[in-house]
């Protein structure tokens, strides 16, 4: 009878121990989660994430042309203005643009602020590339200052191989600026 009850207690001690090593897993999993969302939506362009490249040189320019447009955003609880200031530019694939957004700053004290962005439709995100881009740091702006902050970027031409991407005309490059975290 003692046996038993001793086989009990180890399986029942097994089991907690693995059902508290699961509860601990789904824990670590769920903090890593947006994290390792972000490096795949990188990697593989998933949801419209562009790609970051250091230049375009050895990229061949081809005849066909596409429309980029662009979007600028901010959140209710940033006093910012933030426009494009063109709202679309035609370009060749591989051929380099370059663009500017123009931020500014209403609040009485300095604002870091971070963008985040995404292209559409999200199929072409994989070939969208930025070279030089205002997103890949924090932006501080005092008050009242405005700043116009530069985008380099290029479509990629292996678009044009792709059957799938054979109807995209036009791409949107969408910012929406949020306060950094202090």
């Amino acid at each position: 009878m003692a046996n038993a009850m001793s086989d009990t207690s180890a399986k029942n001690t097994r089991v907690l121990v693995m059902l508290c090593a699961l509860v601990a897993g789904m824990v670590g999993l769920s903090f890593a989660a947006v994290p390792l969302y972000r490096i795949f939506c990188q990697v593989t362009g998933y949801g419209g994430t562009t790609q970051t490249v250091v230049n375009s040189y050895d990229i061949p320019i081809l005849a066909r042309e596409v429309k980029v447009s662009f979007n600028a955003d901010h959140a209710p609880d940033l006093p910012w203005s933030f426009e494009p200031v063109q709202r679309r530019v035609t370009v060749k694939l591989g051929e380099e643009a370059l663009v500017y957004f123009r931020a500014r700053n209403f609040g009485d004290q300095p604002i870091t602020g971070t963008a985040v962005f995404n292209v559409t439709p999200f199929k072409a995100g994989p070939f969208f590339s930025k070279i030089e881009c205002f997103c890949f740091t924090e932006q501080t702006l005092a008050p009242g200052e405005e700043v116009e902050m530069p985008v380099t970027f290029f479509v990629d031409p292996a678009m044009d191989e792709d059957k799938t991407l054979k109807d995209v005309r036009e791409i949107t490059l969408s910012y929406t600026f949020f306060r950094a975290k202090e």
